[in-house]
């Protein structure tokens, strides 16, 4: 691998956008902590495609306020979206977010 590396110049792409950078920024730092990146797992992975927050408390082993706080930041990243049904707030992940971020780490085709 490293005779590779020094070998010739690198065949780079355009790169990233600088506005398409920022995003995908905010949502690598969003799964910065791993309850925030357990928490959309278990999201991603639901075969019902939304979960109670109520129901993600007892996986994560936090506190309610600690997970709806985790929700919020998932939420505002554009990684989940939620939906108040009575008291309840239920959410689901976003497979084009999550796919977005997948693309920015794929090697170039």
């Amino acid at each position: 691998m490293a005779g590779r590396l020094l070998r010739g110049r690198a065949h780079l792409g355009s790169g990233l956008p600088p506005t398409e950078a920022s995003e995908l920024a905010r949502r690598f730092a969003a799964l910065g902590d791993p309850v925030r990146l357990r928490l959309l797992n278990l999201l991603a992975t639901s075969s019902d495609g939304a979960v109670c927050a109520c129901d993600l408390v007892e996986p994560v082993g936090k506190s309610q306020s600690t997970v709806s706080h985790h929700l919020k930041i998932l939420r505002e990243s554009g990684l989940v979206t939620s939906e108040r049904h009575g008291t309840n707030i239920w959410y689901a992940a976003v497979p084009a977010a999550l796919e977005s971020l997948r693309h920015a780490l794929a090697p170039a085709s």
